[in-house]
């Protein structure tokens, strides 16, 4: 269990919500689709409401000083059975990567990949105490894209196992690239923050409200908080 997962869940019934995808750069396909993933009857790109609400704010503000730029959503929510699939994915690619076979693992190499998988992959837990936060409609993962409609360079591949995906690994770089890289971080980081998002500590890309994590990072923050989620699990 993760600290965050340690967080109460007051589920308030807040909608689930379609994201007008007009207002937002999206991949198409869906990422995960495109991996063979399904979503069954409902589209991944769907929030909870305020979650969509505060996005369209984080969104206004980043126009603000770049009138032309955009948030690009990669994912949004994800079932329970997505989550599932991308951490098995994400297993088959690590072993292969290492040149492995998944039959032949030994226990010592399962149980180091397995630690690497979850370093940036919830665990796809069903039980409602612990849901995986994408599976909540309260968490997002997205970059940005400039006035031509190209992504922004953050430096690293959302959903990429190293060390770059830290959001703060170019924060003491003297290379003016990776001092850009970080430069577009803190950018995404500021208009999300402003909305009233948390940022996945490990993660550039993922940004939560709402949820356990979201809770637990608040009251990191700020310890005379005692935060409580509001979003649980979404079949």
């Amino acid at each position: 269990m993760k600290p965050y997962q340690q967080i109460l869940i007051l589920e308030c019934g807040e909608p689930l919500v379609p994201i007008p995808l007009e207002r937002f750069a999206v991949e198409s396909p869906h990422p995960y689709q495109k991996l063979g993933a399904t979503y069954q009857e409902r589209s991944a790109y769907h929030l909870r409401q305020n979650v969509l609400h505060c996005l369209l704010q984080a969104q206004v503000k980043l126009q603000q000083h770049y009138p032309n730029w955009r948030i690009q959503i990669f994912d949004a929510y994800r079932p329970v059975a997505v989550q599932q699939f991308m951490v098995d994915y994400t297993f088959a690619q690590v072993v292969t990567a290492a040149g492995l076979t998944q039959s032949k693992l030994t226990p010592a190499q399962r149980k180091s990949i397995w630690e690497q998988v979850y370093q940036i992959w919830a665990v796809p837990s069903l039980d409602p105490r612990t849901p995986p936060p994408h599976s909540t409609g309260g968490a997002v993962d997205i970059t940005l894209v400039d006035d031509t409609g190209n992504p922004v360079n953050m430096g690293s591949a959302i959903d990429e196992l190293s060390p770059a995906s830290h959001p703060d690994y170019f924060n003491n770089s003297d290379k003016p690239v990776e001092q850009q890289y970080n430069f577009h971080r803190q950018l995404l980081w500021d208009v999300m923050l402003y909305a009233g998002f948390q940022r996945h500590p490990g993660e550039w890309w993922h940004f939560c409200l709402g949820d356990q994590m979201w809770a637990y990072l608040t009251n990191q923050a700020d310890p005379t908080k005692s935060v409580m989620a509001r979003y649980g699990s979404i079949a």
